[in-house]
Parts: structure tokens; C-alpha cells; sequence
């Protein structure tokens, strides 16, 4: 009993519902590859690929910082350092939801299982980049950001360099919005000197280079829609993700960050979707 609460409030911790952020890209990237749909397995094991990955990366992320998430009266009632979980429990649910999905990697191709480690490298060491670089926010971006490459790999065994720009918009998406949501703690990080770019130059300044990044994102998907010649159907698709964005940048402001949640977690499932089925839609006109 006591091993299924523990379960259950890791989950809760690390958000596994938020899979669906990255999960329609990385779709998105096997229905580019697919040229259609992707038989069903290769589904199913992409997205056990996606879940555990995200899961071992989440959980990884509250064992690191479970210090800092201490220190920081925003993060000090989440699970590890409000003291729910034990440290022990989480590092074995990382050692556990990695070692699946290297499992899963395996019942894709020979390339997916060997590319697996880095895989992870990636997702796991993003956690540690907040103490080094400003920068971070573009390694949490790449941590997505390699799920539409990586699900394309999935497919055909081989990379295209086509699929590298969704790779890079994901890449700025992300970092957006994670420079966007660090100014919560753009104080306390300064206080403790801990990087990001709102605690670098300052909360008013972190917004418009935000702003920037989502700007070279829709660049980005632009140039995708035309290298994979996707037609209208895309286009519109894109028309609705640039109103979605708008829409987000909107209902937030610096001096106003209250609705900051509803953009991060809410809306940019959306965004993730809508891009997507537009996206699968165009393909399948095409075939």
C-alpha cells in the first residue's frame, strides 16, 4: 500500500499528465517520417519511449534540486523536500522509468537503442545547467526538442536533416516559455545565484526575448510546412498555433504573472496538439 501512495504522489510530482507537451511533436515527427500513419507498434513504443523518458527526466530533476526546491518558499511543499518522498524512492523510480525506456528504444531499431544513452544524457543533465549558464531555458528546449528527430529515427531507422528544424523550433517553444516562467524566480535566483535570463537582466527584459524566441519558432515551422510542401491545410494550422501564442503572451504580463500557470501547462498542450493535427491532416491530404 505504502509502495502505490508512493507512486502516486511521484506522479503527481513530476506531472507525468504533461507528457502530452511534447508527445504531438514527437507524433508529428513520425507522421512526417511514416508519410502517413506509423504502423501501431511503432506508435505504442514511441510514445512509452516519450512517458518514460519524461518521467525519468522529471523525477531526475526533483532529485537534483531537491535542495534548492528546499531554499525557495515557491517549491519548498513539493514532495522530496516537504519531505513525502524519500530521495531513495525517487532516484530508483529514475533508475526504473530510464531503464524502460531504453527497453522500448529496443523494440524500435538498432539505431533508437544506441542512441538511447544520449538520449537520456540529455533529459538528465538539463538539471544541472541552471547552475552554470544563464542559458538553461535552451537546454530544457533541446531535452524536447530532440522528440520529433528521435520519433523520425524511430520510423525509418535514419535521420533527415528536414526534421532537425522541427527539432529547433520545439527548441525555442520551450525556451520560451521556460524563460517566461523562471521570472517567478528571477529574485530568488539572484538571491542565491542561481542562472537564468530573467535573474541575468531582469524580468522586463527575460519577456521580450521570450517573445524573440517564439518569433523564430513559427520562422522555424514556417520553413518546415514548405520544405515538407504540407499545402494550405498546415498553413492554417500555423495561422491557429501564431494566435495561440498571441493569445498567451496576452494574459501575461511582468508585472503581472498570475495567469502564468494557465499559459505554461494549459495552453501549450494545446498548441502542441493543434500543431499536430493540422500537421497529420496535411500529410494525409498529400499520400
Amino acid at each position: 500500500m505504502a509502495l502505490f501512495r508512493s507512486i502516486g504522489i511521484t506522479l503527481e510530482m513530476i506531472k507525468w499528465e504533461h507528457s502530452i507537451f511534447a508527445l504531438p511533436f514527437a507524433l508529428t515527427g513520425a507522421v512526417l517520417a511514416a508519410e502517413g500513419w506509423p504502423r501501431p507498434a511503432q506508435l505504442l513504443w514511441i510514445i512509452v519511449c516519450m512517458v518514460t523518458a519524461r518521467s525519468a527526466a522529471m523525477a531526475f530533476n526533483r532529485w537534483a534540486d531537491a535542495d534548492l526546491d528546499a531554499a525557495n518558499p515557491r517549491t519548498a511543499m513539493r514532495a522530496l523536500p516537504a519531505g513525502h518522498l524519500s530521495r531513495t524512492f525517487v532516484g530508483g523510480f529514475t533508475i526504473v522509468s530510464a531503464a524502460l525506456f531504453i527497453l522500448a528504444t529496443a523494440q524500435l531499431n538498432r539505431l533508437t537503442l544506441w542512441l538511447s544513452p544520449f538520449a537520456l544524457a540529455i533529459v538528465l543533465l538539463y538539471s544541472y545547467t541552471k547552475r552554470i549558464t544563464r542559458w538553461s531555458h535552451l537546454f530544457l528546449g533541446l531535452a524536447l526538442g530532440v522528440a520529433p528527430s528521435a520519433a523520425w529515427i524511430a520510423i525509418r531507422g535514419t535521420l533527415d536533416p528536414r526534421i532537425l528544424v522541427l527539432t529547433f523550433a520545439v527548441l525555442f517553444w520551450v525556451a520560451g516559455f521556460d524563460v517566461l516562467y523562471a521570472c517567478q524566480d528571477a529574485e530568488h535566483d539572484r538571491t542565491v545565484g542561481l542562472n537564468s535570463v530573467p535573474a541575468a537582466i531582469g524580468v522586463h527584459a527575460a519577456f521580450w526575448i521570450a517573445r524573440l524566441m517564439h518569433v523564430v519558432m513559427l520562422a522555424l515551422l514556417v520553413w518546415l510546412v514548405w520544405l515538407f510542401s504540407l499545402g494550405t491545410v498546415a498553413y492554417v494550422g500555423l495561422i491557429v498555433v501564431a494566435a495561440l501564442l498571441l493569445y498567451e503572451h496576452l494574459i501575461v504580463s511582468p508585472k503581472d504573472l498570475s495567469r502564468l500557470n494557465a499559459a505554461f501547462f494549459t495552453m501549450n498542450g494545446v498548441i502542441s496538439v493543434v500543431f499536430f493535427l493540422f500537421t497529420a491532416a496535411a500529410v494525409l491530404l498529400h499520400r
